[in-house]
């Protein structure tokens, strides 16, 4: 009997063996059909995904289930894979996971995906994926996990979302949905996070959202357009510890019951339309550690319990209505920050302020605190940034004290004291205050007495404002010792004496106004020497003299205020260096002769004063090309002949004032002097033309005589024959051009006048096909010209247009900043409502996706030469370069590779293009967090003391493979912290494996140098900034590390 059952055993494994190599040829072939629809330019996926023979088992990305073989999970996150997902994925029907995030794949999602019903995790998050997202995925019965976020998909939430009864976390974040949030949503019982901010999704919160989402743990809602009330039963949700309800256009109260969230860590109502006054309910919250409710119309008082819950980190309620005094603090250790400025909040600033031991930001300006500014404060010596401008504090006038305790405060960097009625002499205290003191704004303080010579204490100072006060006496030489110092104000004094010459050995020096003071004497020649000055202002003072020679060889300067003084002479056809120039004021001085016709090449120029001087002769007619040109003011000279009609041309122009001259002839009528009034041109010589004008109208002369007729045809017909006679010696040379001209010279060529359009077709339109990468400040497409040269096209976010205005100017600065390491721009595009960079081209993408990528691989040796590039870069942009150059945003992924391997940084310039007017006001920073030195984050200082920091993190980052952001680093933890907790002794423990990998004897060389450059890393990343290292001498000692390394592994 068993004889005639064993065959029977045996053909049954047989047909088993053959329908499961039947499956899993399936589940191949399946794959094969997707990477044939793909690109993986960094080939991430291996030889594997092109054999037959090897088990699909073992490919990259590939999991399957123990028993039957079949594929249960694919991982091919953040390996740089293009192109769309094909529907063979539909066919791995025993799939489980699906993770594709973090490439860019586009396209529509494939209908085919729905028969997937075993799946638990969807990722698709970070690609350009678009068209609406598919009401199908309702049918994933088993779904838990649903993450689409960072993708291009449009149209609303589709209801049947509702319908994934098992749904625990669901993500659709940073993308242009509309509609509503489906009710049917707020019904899965089982949802923990729901996260849908940076959208357009609008309509009411479900006031009964919380009868069935009793496990919700975070709801993330900011950024859209929701509005109507929050709900008064909010409070029965209480497994929440993330509410973010921010940046929408709710209304109403806070409701009471919030105070019933006993798990809430993180509470984000900013940027609503709320009102009324804040609950004492919160003082319930016992775990908050974050509380924003800015910017809004809360009133009343803060209850004083909030001040007691000890696991609370920050505070920010400014810009609001609140009023009443500052509770007293209570059990407060882990407070870090306090925001209350623009606020109500009256009555003595409370001692007990110090009780917050832990405190590093303390804002409460533009309140009407008042009485002294208490002592208690300089027991806060962790303290960065302590302001309480636009108060009415007062302190000790003969002897403030107060000042002199803050010597304790030794990380303190920002002390803003300015706008309060002080009435005290400036005391030399001030300025042997913290070596780390990188901000002090102490204007409209009535400080009385003189600046002392003390000052150069403030050895790190970067802006130093001291505007407005009641100073006396001269400017005293040792200003010149304030090397770091970037913006120097001393405007509205009473000092006397000249300007010394130890300004001009202020380096980096961008901003010097000493306006309105009693200065006398000449301006200093050394004035040119000021390379990276970008603002001047010594109007309304006593200066007599010329402008100094060398002053216009300041090619970089934006804005100069020479006026209300005697200053004298003629102006030099040289005014017309300064092209980047957007503001210049010489008005009421003793300028003579005639006016440069080179002013008119300065197409960035949008405020022009020349009025009340001597000066005589024409108009020039070159001023029609001062496109920018919005206030013309020219009154009040001998100036004659005729107003040229070129000015029609200038249709930003509202301002024109030319009255009070010898003016004659016609006032033009068209473009802009449609809009001006006869208070232009009054008191002139012998002005005619429109009644509006109030000026007799102009003789029509219908026989001119043979002079007149003669002059007519010189000037307009010499022009012509001179154009034509150009344009034939163009072309012959143009003919007899050898092809040997530089890359940017060809580039710049190729693309022509017509560079938007050539763009355009470079990139096939700006397909999704060609797009490398999105940020908050636009994104960078791959095109093609059509000489066959690849090129990589930056295409800047409008959104932060108001940025721009001097982005021409600024360009023309960035395109003379050559290095070996830095990206190379070729050329740029600036119409109104498009704005690129055309840079060169690096095949190899950039360090992120070395570093995180499980398909590449960096050695040693080739990490330390891309980190020594990065370096000589660095150097190079802050001490190699005329101007000063801070990067601002240091990090892997601004580091490009070309074809060997040599790094290139990036967007070196975005911080110039951007400019420090979009830094402050838009929600982006320039900097990301993590990289972002500490007192960029704190206080908005930046230096280049900023981007040694950023090195030292990324050093870090390269050698252990941690990105700053990992969730392994919460609370205190930081990858500067783990780093310098784990050496010198555990290099080994936080060391990339892959470094430490098959080492054999040259393993102790290897940890050696790894160690090293961590213990370098930690050095570049010190807390305070002048601890920090130079780049320079980075450089040097990243070169000898390496020399030290590879001896070593030499003599292994």
């Amino acid at each position: 009997m068993a004889n005639i059952h064993f065959p029977f055993l045996s053909l049954l494994l047989i047909q088993c063996f053959i329908i499961g190599f039947s499956t899993t040829a399936t589940d191949q072939s399946a794959l094969l059909q997707f990477k044939a629809q793909i690109e993986d330019p960094p080939n991430a996926l291996g030889n594997e995904w092109t054999s037959t023979w090897m088990s699909v088992c073992n490919w990259t990305g590939v999991s399957c289930g123990h028993h039957h073989r079949r594929i249960t999970a694919l991982d091919l996150s953040n390996m740089g894979i293009k192109g769309t997902i094909g529907p063979q994925l539909g066919n791995l029907s025993f799939l489980v996971s699906l993770n594709l995030s973090g490439n860019n794949f586009h396209g529509e999602l494939p209908r085919e995906l729905a028969s997937l019903r075993r799946l638990k995790l969807v990722d698709l998050s970070n690609n350009a994926l678009s068209g609406e997202i598919p009401a199908w995925f309702g049918n994933l019965a088993a779904l838990q996990q649903l993450y689409l976020g960072g993708n291009r998909f449009q149209g609303e939430i589709p209801w049947e979302i509702g319908k994934l009864a098992a749904l625990e976390k669901f993500g659709v974040q940073n993308m242009s949905l509309v509609g509503q949030l489906p009710s049917s949503i707020f019904n899965i019982s089982s949802l923990k996070e729901i996260r849908v901010y940076n959208n357009s999704i609008s309509g009411y919160i479900p006031s009964d959202m919380c009868d069935h989402l009793h496990h919700l743990q975070v709801f993330e809602i900011s950024t859209n357009k929701f509005f109507g009330h929050i709900p008064s039963n909010i409070g029965e949700c209480k497994n929440l510890q993330t509410l973010s309800l921010s940046l929408n256009q709710l209304n109403g109260f806070i409701p009471s019951s919030i105070g019933n969230l006993t798990n809430l860590e993180v509470l984000y109502l900013d940027g609503n339309s709320l009102h009324g006054e804040i609950p004492w309910e919160m003082g319930n919250l016992g775990k908050m550690e974050i509380f924003v409710a800015k910017g809004m119309r809360l009133s009343g008082r803060i209850p004083p319990s909030i001040f007691n819950i000890s696991s609370l980190k920050r505070i920010n309620l400014h810009d609001n209505f609140l009023s009443g005094k500052l509770p007293e603090m209570g059990f407060v250790p882990n407070l870090e920050g306090i925001y209350l400025m623009n606020n109500n909040l009256s009555g003595n600033i409370p001692s007990s302020i110090s009780n917050a031991s832990r405190l590093r930001v303390l804002s409460l300006n533009e309140n009407s605190f008042s009485g002294l500014i208490p002592h208690s404060l300089a027991n806060l010596n962790l303290l960065q940034v302590l302001c309480f401008s636009s108060n009415h504090l007062t302190m000790e006038s003969q002897s403030p004290t107060f000042l002199s305790s803050l010597s304790n405060c030794k990380k303190l960097r920002v002390l803003d004291i300015a706008s309060n009625p002080l009435n005290a002499l400036l005391p030399a205290s001030i300025f042997n205050l913290s070596a780390s003191l990188e901000t002090l704004r102490a204007h409209d303080c009535n400080f009385k007495g003189t600046i002392p010579m003390e000052i150069d204490g403030l050895s790190n100072i970067i802006r130093l404002d001291l505007s407005r006060n009641e100073l006396s006496g001269s400017i005293p030489t040792t200003i010149g010792r304030l090397q770091r110092v970037q913006g120097l104000f001393l405007s509205g004094n009473m000092l006397t004496g000249s300007i010394p010459y130890d300004v001009c050995r202020l380096e980096e020096l961008s901003t010097l106004s000493l306006s309105g003071n009693m200065l006398q004497g000449s301006l200093p020649t050394c004035l040119g020497d000021l390379t990276s000055l970008r603002s001047l202002n010594l109007s309304s003072n006593k200066l007599h003299s010329i402008i100094p020679s060398t002053f216009w060889s300041l090619d970089y300067i934006l804005e100069v205020d020479f006026s209300s003084n005697y200053l004298n002479g003629t102006l030099p056809p040289d005014i017309g260096n300064l092209k980047v120039l957007t503001y210049l004021n010489l008005s009421r001085n003793q300028f003579s002769s005639n006016i440069p016709t080179r002013i008119g090449g300065l197409d960035n120029l949008q405020t022009l004063s020349l009025s009340r001087n001597s000066l005589q002769g024409p108009i020039p007619e070159s001023f029609g090309g001062l496109t920018s040109l919005v206030t013309l003011d020219l009154s009040n000279n001998n100036l004659s002949g005729i107003i040229p009609k070129s000015l029609e041309r200038l249709s930003y122009l509202n301002h024109f004032d030319v009255s009070f001259n010898r003016l004659g002839g016609e006032i033009p009528t068209e473009g802009c002097f449609k809009n001006f009034t006869s208070k232009s041109f009054v008191k002139n010589y012998a002005l005619c033309g429109s009644s509006k004008f109030q000026v007799p109208p102009c003789k029509n002369c219908t026989h001119r005589p043979f002079k007149a007729r003669l002059i007519h045809v010189l000037r307009y017909g010499l022009p012509i024959l001179a154009s034509i006679t150009w344009i034939i010696a163009l072309i012959i040379l143009c003919l007899k051009r050898t092809t040997s001209l530089s890359t940017r010279e060809n580039l710049s060529e190729i693309l022509g006048t017509n560079q938007h359009n050539r763009l355009v077709q470079a990139t096939d339109r700006f397909s999704d096909a060609n797009l490398l990468g999105s940020g908050s400040f636009g994104s960078v497409y791959k095109g093609k010209l059509s000489d066959g040269t690849n090129v990589a096209i930056k295409v800047f976010n409008l959104q932060v247009e108001r940025a721009f205005r001097s982005f021409d100017a600024e360009f023309e600065v960035m395109k003379n900043i050559l290095h070996r390491n830095l990206v190379k721009i070729i050329s740029y595009c600036s119409c109104s409502d498009f704005k690129a960079l055309v840079l060169e081209f690096m095949p190899n993408g950039n360090l992120e996706k070395w570093l995180y990528s499980d398909h590449y691989s960096l050695d040693i040796l080739q990490r330390i030469n891309i980190l020594i590039d990065v370096a000589s870069a660095l150097e190079y942009l802050h001490s190699g370069h005329p101007s000063t150059i801070i990067h601002c945003d240091l990090k892997p992924s601004n580091i490009l590779l070309d074809d060997d391997m040599v790094a290139h940084v990036g967007d070196f310039g975005i911080a110039k293009l951007l400019g420090e007017e979009n830094s402050m006001k838009q929600t982006m920073t320039l900097a990301t967090i993590g990289y972002m030195a500490p007192e960029y984050g704190l206080a908005g200082i930046i230096s280049v003391k900023s981007d040694v920091y950023s090195y030292g993190i990324l050093l870090m980052e390269t050698f252990t493979r941690k990105k700053p952001t990992n969730e392994m680093f919460i609370g205190e933890t930081s990858l500067k912290h783990w780093v310098k907790e784990s050496l010198p002794n555990g290099t080994i423990d936080i060391a990339d494996s892959s470094l430490l990998q098959n080492e054999g004897e040259n393993s102790t060389a290897k940890v050696n140098c790894i160690s090293s450059i961590l213990n370098l890393a930690l050095e570049c990343s010190a807390q305070l900034p002048e601890e920090r290292k130079d780049m320079e001498d980075v450089v040097y000692k990243l070169k000898r590390i390496r020399m030290k390394y590879l001896k070593e592994v030499q003599q292994a």
